[in-house]
């Protein structure tokens, strides 16, 4: 099947690829453009992973105040370089996960940083809830409560609220692929008008 020049046009503009990269992955799906995005994807994940092992000494910081004035998130967005933290296309991805941010409320950035006594506390709740379940199936259904209770509560596992076919983690790997750095979430804080 001849791929044409709009179909790889439209296939950069959704993903921020190359032209070659483009219209290889539409060549290698007969030009389906859905399954040629996730070919990319699978193969900007293995970019994306030989990228996020390098330094991000760069990154902005980013402020998002919600339309009411009453919500308001500052985050920190790490790059390699000052010229990629000068980007319109890594600041609007800054912007979006900011406003994530104000409407989803996460307490935590990441797993590792879900405090020990909270984990044990949901553990223990998660636990109660399957007992008299057979003994071998109790910790295989209390992990599956904690992947959840993690997905809730830790920003990088939760679905984007502008896409959830995709988590933050997945946000940010396109953002890796986009920009041709690595991108990292540093820290956030988020405010809310007579909230502690």
């Amino acid at each position: 099947m001849a791929i044409t020049a709009a179909q790889v046009k439209e296939l950069r503009e959704k993903t921020g690829l190359g032209m070659m990269d483009c219209k290889k992955a539409l060549s290698q799906t007969d030009g389906d453009m859905a399954k040629a995005i996730e070919a990319l994807r699978k193969s900007g994940e293995i970019k994306a992973a030989k990228k996020g092992d390098r330094a991000t000494g760069e990154g902005i910081v980013i402020s998002y105040i919600h339309s009411n004035n009453r919500i308001g998130v500052l985050l920190e967005i790490s790059c390699e370089t000052d010229f990629v933290a000068g980007n319109a296309d890594f600041q609007a991805i800054g912007r979006d996960i900011a406003m994530h941010i104000a409407a989803m409320n996460p307490p935590y950035l990441k797993r590792e940083d879900v405090p020990e006594d909270v984990i044990a506390k949901e553990r223990e709740i998660a636990a109660e809830t399957v007992k008299g379940k057979p003994a071998e199936i109790i910790d295989k259904i209390v992990d599956g409560k904690m992947n959840k209770f993690f997905s809730e509560q830790c920003l990088e596992e939760q679905k984007y609220i502008k896409d959830d076919s995709m988590t933050i983690t997945d946000v940010i790997k396109t953002a890796i692929q986009k920009v041709g750095e690595n991108v990292k979430l540093a820290r956030f804080s988020r405010f809310e008008v007579g909230a502690n």
